[in-house]
C-alpha cells in the first residue's frame, strides 16, 4: 500500500473525490484512529455509490436509512459508534468526500 495520498484541503478532506480508493480510505481511517471493519466498509461503499449516482455526498439521514436495513432502530447509534467524532468529521473524510460546507462538523 502506498503512503502517497491525493491532494487534500487544509482540513484533510480530498480535493477531488475521484482520487479515492480503498487504500486511501485505510490511510485516512488510520489518521482518525479507526480500524475499518466490515460495517465501516458497508457504510463507506454506500456513501461512494451514492456519490457516484448523485455527485454529492450523502446526507447522514440516507446513510442511517441504509444502515437501518441491518441495524434497525440502532442505525443512528451505530453510525456514531462507527465514526465517534461525527459523520462529517470522519465518515465523509474517510469516504473521500469533499468537506460538506453547509453541514455542522458533528
Amino acid at each position: 500500500m502506498s503512503t502517497d495520498l491525493p491532494e487534500r484541503d487544509a482540513e484533510g478532506y480530498l480535493v477531488e473525490p475521484a482520487d479515492w480508493n480503498e487504500d486511501v480510505a485505510r490511510i485516512l481511517a488510520a489518521e482518525e484512529n479507526i480500524e475499518l471493519t466490515e460495517d465501516h466498509w458497508d457504510t463507506l461503499r454506500f456513501m461512494r455509490e451514492y456519490y457516484e449516482e448523485h455527485q454529492v455526498a450523502a446526507d447522514a439521514r440516507f446513510v442511517i436509512k441504509h444502515l437501518s436495513g441491518r441495524f434497525g432502530r440502532e442505525a443512528q447509534k451505530t453510525l456514531f459508534v462507527l465514526f465517534p467524532y461525527g459523520y462529517v468529521k470522519q465518515a465523509c473524510k474517510i469516504a473521500g468526500m469533499r468537506r460538506p460546507r453547509a453541514w455542522s462538523t458533528g
